[in-house]
């Protein structure tokens, strides 16, 4: 009797945990592109597929009762348009999923009022615009969402995805400190195995209702998370954390843009005031062929790398290209904190490289912003403007997403069936080589009506 296929994908599953070397040799990518070691993750491979027929935050036919239903899952989309969720998180807790952003009909899905939390493993998420934003809550309220976080999460992918407006931050990989007696233990106790890839990360609002006061944050490792890979993303207009790598944990960064950080662009810190009783575990971060632009926000001098804390930091790096709104050169190194903390670099990648293509550091920039965010072949008008300021040298932090738009409306769903043999059901993506909703290559430039009649053909 044959096996069911929710069954095929938790044997694969097993196998990889069982013998990951062994198992990544032979077993396919969770996509075409897919990095990092979480790059041969099931997903929701072989499950069944469930389709989202509306926009309204739950219900029958919703993103949430698709994300909270049991077993491998693959979520497509039948509707296109903007789910508001009122200012509530969604958890991911059941394993293998797959959320297929890419097969929403134009203008795709974007979640606003919203943060996605994924407690659990073998999960990918392509395509999903999410728009956090204050909705009005009044200063240090307690309203915190992140945007996307794992928290204890493994074997996690999130890819082409526009993640805006957090209040915490916009991208990251988070958990428990300390979980068992060994720094194996705590590691294997949070997130590991998560690669964020072709995402922008941009505006996290700074004075809003963050109960601590400041928290425009780019993207937090959390201490001890190790296998957290970052590749073509963007982060734009974040005071800090673009990323933090907290103690103990392990990250690779590859062909990233950070463009107009305020006052910190990558940091290491290992707390003290966290680590008490513990002893230390060095943190390792290897960046190669990443470009820091600084913008209006900068600080003069800023460097591409603080330490601060108390704990050692392993340090590999290559190719990375540092300037200022002038195009000066900027400081690879700097500290924030006058402790025992040391600088240790290494000669060697620190993670493997394998798998990945590297861009000569000049041609990240093009790349990125032709690639990064959400259905980059189709964008809308807050990905368009972000990314167009980052190519100009403009834009600035913000504390309130009002200040530069405003959510974007839910209007009745754009509708279309979501026919199966139009797509590789391994990778989900288009046989056709042509996803719904593309009229483009490029990111286009949004036109005004007197700009679109100016250059209207005579």
């Amino acid at each position: 009797m044959p096996k069911k296929p929710w069954l095929a994908a938790l044997f694969l599953a097993l196998a990889l945990s069982a013998s990951p070397a062994s198992a990544a040799a032979t077993a396919p990518l969770a996509f075409p592109g897919a990095v990092g070691p979480a790059a041969h993750t099931v997903g929701g491979r072989g499950g069944q597929i469930l389709r989202v027929t509306t926009l309204a935050p739950d219900g029958p036919g919703s993103l949430k009762a698709a994300i909270e239903a049991p077993g491998p899952r693959i979520i497509v989309f039948e509707v296109g348009g903007v789910i508001d969720m009122g200012r509530t998180t969604i958890s991911v807790t059941h394993p293998f999923l797959t959320i297929a952003g890419q097969t929403a009909p134009g203008p795709g899905i974007t979640l606003i009022r919203t943060g996605i939390d994924v407690k659990t493993h073998d999960v990918v998420i392509r395509h999903l615009r999410i728009y956090t934003g204050v909705d009005g809550q009044p200063k240090r309220s307690g309203w915190e969402a992140d945007t996307f976080s794992t928290v204890a999460a493994h074997n996690v992918i999130v890819d082409h995805c526009t993640l805006m407006w957090g209040i915490d931050e916009n991208m990251s990989a988070s958990g428990p400190r300390f979980t068992g007696k060994t720094v194996a233990e705590w590691r294997a106790g949070t997130s590991r195995n998560i690669t964020f890839s072709n995402n922008l990360a941009a505006e996290g609002l700074a004075d809003a209702s963050h109960p601590k006061g400041e928290h425009s944050k780019g993207s937090l490792i959390h201490d001890n998370a190790t296998g957290i890979v970052f590749y073509r993303n963007v982060w734009a207009h974040n005071v800090e954390r673009n990323p933090l790598i907290k103690g103990g944990a392990q990250a690779l960064m590859v062909n990233n843009l950070i463009y107009n950080p305020q006052h910190r662009a990558v940091h290491y810190n290992l707390m003290n005031l966290e680590w008490v009783g513990q002893p230390y575990a060095t943190g390792e971060i290897t960046a190669v062929g990443n470009v820091m632009r600084g913008g209006n926000d900068t600080d003069e001098g800023l460097p591409f790398l603080m330490l601060g804390g108390d704990g050692d930091l392993a340090y590999y790096g290559k190719d990375n290209l540092l300037v200022d709104r002038h195009g000066q050169p900027l400081p690879e190194f700097g500290r924030y904190g006058e402790t025992r903390a040391q600088l240790i670099r290494a000669k060697t990648p620190l993670a493997p490289l394998t798998g990945y293509k590297i861009l000569p550091v000049r041609d990240v920039e093009t790349s990125v912003l032709a690639s990064a965010g959400a259905r980059p072949w189709a964008r809308d008008a807050e990905e368009i403007r972000v990314l167009f300021f980052v190519a100009e040298g403009r834009g600035e932090v913000i504390d309130d997403e009002k200040e530069v738009s405003a959510y974007p409306k839910v209007a009745p769903p754009v509708r279309t069936t979501f026919v199966a043999a139009d797509w590789d059901l391994t990778t989900m993506e288009p046989r056709s080589g042509l996803y719904p909703g593309q009229t483009a290559p490029m990111p286009q430039e949004l036109l005004s009506p007197r700009d679109r009649a100016s250059r209207a053909a005579q």
